[in-house]
């Protein structure tokens, strides 16, 4: 398919609504993909995953993997049939047509991203402090350090996507810098006979359970290293030429990084032993320190902070274009896609993005907000595989991606086993994505009177009113 083609068939599925600015090719959008999945799922949660089923963690990362991968050949078929910002959001809307569940699919969507970005914000301050050598003997300390942090990525997006996105490749580069030299640290001791990879093959199985119940209830947290190819589906409308590039580059930048967190994993368990990597916050700082005593840690540990920070920018940029999308389709209130005039950035979406991640990181912890991630997310993922199937039966006039069947109905099924019980998900997730969604139905209730008596009463009034003198940044 040529370039005008499917930037005509951008334009037709965005309508007489301005887009924003096309900024991405192929180089920068695997740059979005791979930058988003890596970081703080690997970087800080390795540790956490090993807790839970013992020596072989490099197992639920490849289940994860797999789960990971059926799902994105239904967001590919979405995204280059509806090239445009919104994603799932936009696909549920399309689907089933019920405006209380595509108001809460979008608020799942957004608060994964901010308990993503919240996890990396916590993380950063831990990695901070490593690098600059101080032991902060309060919590409050590390808390102050990740709501200045969070406010400079509220500064960054505000700034306008193209800084943003500068400022993603260079992250990229710096955390795809860790974990190779992770990988390199562990491949030279496994083959110096430094690491034990006796390990790899032990199970932590607590009495009573299985060892398929521990790889289930460790992949079930291990999902939340491998979420993000789902947020590169919202900058379709500052793609170039989406429809044609995005099922290449996703894939690619899916399957490197699955390699890469297996790898990654077998590094660390052969040189660390799982209890000593489910202790503290910065596990892959002692792989390093294991395997290759000689390397200047401090060097490792503001690689790490790139890389966790890099997460945070990616994930709140992807939460304020899913509300600014969906306010523009009227799903959710109209002065969420109000933007600045001079920079052409959605400045409401990202303030009310930023104070629920403020409310985040003072109210759980860095596991909880990682299992709290990969649980809204799979839901999401349920809902969208259902969506392609149901979105089979409209037609577009151009060619797009289309996904054989089997594979989102195999991906529906492992989604909702891994969002259940029967996974062995922590109750903290439940309870903390019970509270956002008691936020969500409160905020859809506000929604609807304000659509009802506001809106209705005024047609003329569009709170949401974009400067047509130019282009949207």
């Amino acid at each position: 398919m040529s370039e005008s083609t499917s930037a005509a068939a951008a334009t037709a599925e965005s309508g007489k609504r301005p887009e924003l600015k096309r900024v991405m090719g192929p180089g920068l959008l695997l740059l979005f993909v791979v930058g988003d999945i890596l970081g703080t799922g690997v970087y800080a949660l390795t540790g956490k995953v090993a807790g839970e089923v013992g020596g072989a963690v490099w197992l639920p990362f490849l289940c994860a993997f797999v789960v990971a991968l059926l799902t994105a050949t239904s967001y590919l078929e979405l995204v280059t049939k509806y090239p445009r910002a919104g994603g799932a959001a936009v696909y549920t809307h399309k689907a089933f047509g019920i405006h209380f569940l595509t108001f809460l699919l979008t608020f799942a969507v957004m608060c994964s991203g901010l308990t993503s970005a919240s996890s990396a914000s916590k993380a950063f301050a831990a990695n901070f402090f490593s690098a600059i050598d101080i032991d902060p003997d309060r919590g409050s300390l590390l808390m102050i350090t990740s709501l200045a942090f969070m406010a400079l990525i509220a500064l960054v997006n505000l700034r306008g996507v193209g800084e943003s996105v500068k400022a993603n490749v260079v992250l990229t580069c710096i955390e795809l810098t860790g974990l190779l030299i992770v990988i390199a640290i562990g491949a030279w001791a496994i083959g110096s006979g430094d690491g034990d990879t006796s390990r790899l093959t032990e199970f932590n199985t607590p009495s009573g359970e299985s060892a398929f119940g521990a790889v289930t209830a460790a992949t079930a947290l291990a999902f939340f290293a491998m979420v993000g190819f789902e947020d590169s589906v919202n900058m379709a409308e500052e793609t170039k030429d989406p429809v044609r590039i995005f099922p290449k580059i996703m894939l690619i930048g899916l399957c490197a990084t699955g390699l890469i967190y297996v790898l990654v994993a077998i590094s660390a368990v052969t040189l660390v032993s799982p209890d000593d990597l489910n202790e503290g916050s910065t596990p892959l700082l002692k792989v390093v320190s294991a395997g290759a005593p000689g390397f200047p840690l401090g060097i490792f540990a503001w690689i790490t902070m790139f890389a966790v920070a890099n997460s945070a920018l990616i994930n709140m940029l992807m939460a304020s274009r899913l509300l600014y999308g969906m306010a523009h389709e009227q799903v959710l209130p109209g002065p969420l896609g109000r933007i600045l005039n001079r920079r052409r950035t959605p400045w409401v979406a990202i303030l009310f993005t930023t104070l629920l991640a403020f409310f985040l990181i003072g109210y759980a912890d860095l596991a909880a907000l990682g299992g709290t991630t990969a649980f809204l997310l799979l839901c999401v993922f349920a809902i969208v595989n259902v969506a392609v199937l149901v979105l089979r039966r409209d037609r577009v006039e151009h060619r797009h991606f289309h996904a054989p069947t089997v594979l989102p109905v195999l991906g529906a099924v492992l989604c909702v086993y891994l969002a259940s019980p029967l996974s062995g998900r922590a109750t903290a997730d439940y309870k903390i994505a019970g509270w956002l969604m008691v936020i969500g139905v409160f905020l859809w209730i506000v929604t609807w009177l304000l659509n009802k008596y506001v809106f209705n009463r005024h047609p003329d009034f569009d709170p949401s009113h974009i400067d047509p003198s130019g282009p949207v940044n």
